[in-house]
């Protein structure tokens, strides 16, 4: 029923259509569709979904370079080659709860090992503490780094990879 993988170029269509009607009006979420389309096609990110039936209802991204906009220049969340950042890590709320993520990001954190990476990094708004408990519990225990951006605290953590 449940599918967890690397997302082709018609997944990334599927999500980021979806994510862009979902928040119509915001113009942010064009930018971030054709970014993140980019960026996967040149391998500075690797997006991961979760597929019901074939279709998409959860996805997450590894970020591998500091020149992404979500990253924002600091290597201490992705330095191209030792760490890279998890992003965009969302599932449809009606499959929330279900293991969905968890079982993501083993198969993210796999991948990552894998590549070479040794490190991954994370954030997470300050507010948000039923996240910040999951990531802790996920092993994302080493604090990196708080900081302010567009007035929310975010709190940055990592986990070192096997």
């Amino acid at each position: 029923m449940f599918e967890y993988r690397a997302a082709t170029a018609e997944d990334l269509e599927k999500i980021w259509q979806k994510d862009v009607a979902q928040n119509a009006g915001d113009e942010r979420w064009p930018r971030w569709k054709a970014e993140y389309v980019e960026n996967n096609r040149t391998g500075q990110c690797k997006t991961f979904v979760v597929l019901r039936e074939g279709e998409p209802v959860g996805q997450g991204t590894l970020l591998f370079s500091p020149a992404c906009s979500a990253v924002l220049g600091q290597r201490e969340l992705a330095d191209e080659g030792n760490i890279a950042n998890v992003n965009a890590l969302r599932i449809t709320k009606e499959w929330e709860g279900g293991g969905h993520i968890s079982k993501l990001m083993r198969l993210m954190e796999q991948w990552a090992a894998n590549a070479g990476y040794r490190q991954l990094t994370i954030g997470v708004e300050a507010r948000e503490s039923r996240n910040l408990a999951i990531y802790l519990h996920w092993g994302y225990d080493r604090f990196v780094k708080g900081q302010v951006e567009d007035g929310v605290l975010l709190l940055y953590y990592a986990k070192r990879l096997a």
